[in-house]
């Protein structure tokens, strides 16, 4: 291994670990959330998001206004309905829905994943501004309905369910909120209608809300928190709203048609999806909030704003998705949702990661039941398609290897003419058939892959919890093999990846084999040293990965290097050495006169 290929694997290191490390979370910031419960209210920026957040000297009728601060109190009633896919619970305090469980996801302590904040009492109201010049929100208002306290409905098969919440604002004037469950769906239809309402509702226009985010389900909530953002998609484009900085409040508004608006946490997401076009745009709030134990969390509220016509009679049909951020579950709905799942950068990355790795992932998980074996699978794949290159790429190292003497002789003989050292060096790659820039092309037709799968692996819901074996019980996070008392300097990490070091350690082992001259033996440990570190916090299912592509490496380098014992050295004839592209480059360029 000669000094340029030397540098292009630093550089390309390099890159590698800098798009990792600001992606990475960071070591011994868990911050776990002790259960579902455990979100603290997002302050708002709004009077009356949260009604009980009033001043305590002013009544219901100064906050609500004559109309609606009758509304408030009455006996609240709650219904259960259960599905194959979730159990969920309506209250007629405020029409809200209380809860949505997922029956087939677990929190990190074991807990059914919770996709509504609780301890608020619920969520999906209508915000909006009466004659009177006060804001209302419907969360604090009593509904009517027909459900019997604690009802309990399941539906099974094709079975569906509709609820109407009627809030009845006076005798003539009411809001209807119409909630449509089917089974075999994480979506749930609902409907608002408006009947005489005309007098009452202000400035044509009204939101449909969601607020205080969705709960955090996993231990980490640092590396949650990463990927927690609040989205908005309009004319065919995604915005995206990140509470970044900790104790500010961040916003986004548009105005003109939306197609959807969304929360998202690591593996869940919240989105509404209007039915019908002519909507007047969205906001996007959020917080980010410091929690215990050097923990972050990141709130959100989304507002779908909608044309009051202020007619005698009005509706409008909304679609609201809660479930998992699953390729399989989210692009049948045919409205771009998937476009929130972090695949990577849309221009090569993502699609490598959607189009390519999702798809063969999911082919061999329908034949191998165990996700480690499918990586250790997708690593000799990997491995069998680049073979040609890289056995060309070690044939043409140990070249350089024999070479060594020759360049010795020639960098002693040319040191005081560095031009004519390199072009001497460039000749005698040229005559005994040695490409400088093979070492590298592996490494970097493998970048993309690894960009790929880092993705796949920290974001896709396919490999949440999923278990290899041993202490490796998720493939999506690091595993963690042992816990030093202390951190160690400069670093901050004490916890240690048991497939990160055996990572390390093949990758020590390549170079050994790799690296011959005494001038460059720094790097043997070196490079091994640095990416240890570095995927130290990364998900043990891309460790598993490259520490398996390693290993093969190692047994190709073997198998090659016996080979080339016994080609001897020789230069290539003229007549059969094909000309590089670089130098039919050259001969094209028309001189200058």
């Amino acid at each position: 291994m000669d000094k340029q290929t030397i540098i292009g694997f630093v550089l390309i290191a390099a890159v590698l670990m800098v798009w990792m490390w600001t992606s990475a979370p960071k070591q011994g910031e868990h911050g776990p959330i002790p259960d579902t419960l455990a979100a603290k209210a997002m302050p708002a920026k709004r009077d009356t998001t949260l009604p009980h957040a009033k001043p305590k000297d002013l009544t219901e009728t100064d906050t609500l206004g004559s109309t609606f601060a009758p509304l408030i109190g009455g006996r609240e009633k709650v219904l259960i309905v259960k599905t194959d896919f979730y159990t969920a619970e309506v209250t007629t305090k405020g029409g809200l829905l209380r809860k949505w469980e997922l029956n087939k996801y677990k929190t990190w302590n074991g807990y059914p994943v919770q996709m509504i904040s609780v301890e608020h009492g619920g969520n999906y109201s209508l915000l909006f501004t009466t004659k009177e010049g006060k804001l209302v929100n419907t969360r604090s208002l009593q509904f009517n309905a027909s459900f019997g306290p604690w009802e309990k409905i399941e539906l099974k098969g094709a079975d569906s369910l509709s609820v109407d919440l009627v809030l009845n604002v006076n005798a003539s004037s009411r809001i209807v909120k119409r909630l449509v469950f089917r089974n075999g769906r994480y979506t749930l239809d609902s409907r608002f209608e408006f009947v005489n309402m005309q007098d009452i509702i202000a400035n044509y226009e009204y939101a449909i809300t969601w607020e205080n985010g969705i709960p955090y389900a996993e231990h980490n909530s640092v590396n949650e928190s990463g990927f927690s953002h609040a989205y908005a998609f309009a004319g065919g484009e995604k915005t995206e709203l990140d509470a970044s900085d900790a104790g500010a409040q961040v916003e986004e508004k548009f105005n003109g048609n939306a197609d959807w608006v969304a929360i998202r946490n690591k593996y869940f997401a919240v989105a509404l999806i209007p039915e019908q076009k002519g909507n007047n745009g969205f906001e996007l709030e959020g917080i980010n909030t410091p929690q215990e134990n050097h923990g972050v969390r990141k709130e959100y509220s989304v507002f779908l704003k909608m044309p009051f016509k202020g007619n005698p009679q009005q509706s409008e049909s909304m679609t609201v998705f809660l479930g998992p951020l699953d390729m399989e579950v989210i692009r049948p709905l045919n409205r771009n949702l998937e476009k929130i799942i972090s695949l990577g950068a849309a221009w090569v990355i993502r699609p490598i990661a959607e189009y390519i790795l999702l798809p063969v992932f999911g082919f061999l998980k329908s034949l191998i039941p165990n996700f480690g074996i499918v990586i250790i699978v997708f690593s000799i794949l990997i491995k069998i398609v680049l073979n040609p290159l890289s056995r060309t790429s070690m044939k043409s190292m140990k070249k350089m290897q024999a070479l060594q003497p020759m360049m010795e002789e020639i960098r002693e003989k040319y040191k005081d003419d560095q031009q004519k050292m390199n072009q001497q060096i460039m000749s005698l790659y040229k005559d005994y058939g040695v490409n400088p820039a093979s070492g590298c092309l592996p490494l970097i037709l493998q970048m993309p892959i690894l960009y790929a799968l880092y993705n796949i692996f920290s974001s896709s819901i396919e490999l949440r919890q999923a278990a290899f074996f041993g202490w490796i019980t998720d493939l999506s996070i690091p595993d963690v093999l042992f816990t030093l008392p202390f951190k160690l300097p400069l670093f901050g990490i004490n916890e240690f990846s048991g497939l990160a070091l055996a990572m390390g350690l093949t990758m020590f082992i390549q170079q050994k084999m790799t690296v011959t001259d005494p001038r460059q033996k720094m790097m043997v440990w070196m490079m091994p040293l640095m990416l240890t570190l570095l995927f130290n916090s990364f998900p043990s299912g891309l460790n598993l990965y490259y520490f398996v592509f390693n290993l093969l490496s190692i047994a190709q380098q073997y198998f090659t290097n016996k080979d080339i014992a016994k080609e001897p050295l020789k230069k290539i004839d003229p007549q059969k050495r094909k000309e590089g592209f670089l130098e039919r480059l050259a001969k094209n360029v028309p001189k200058v006169k």
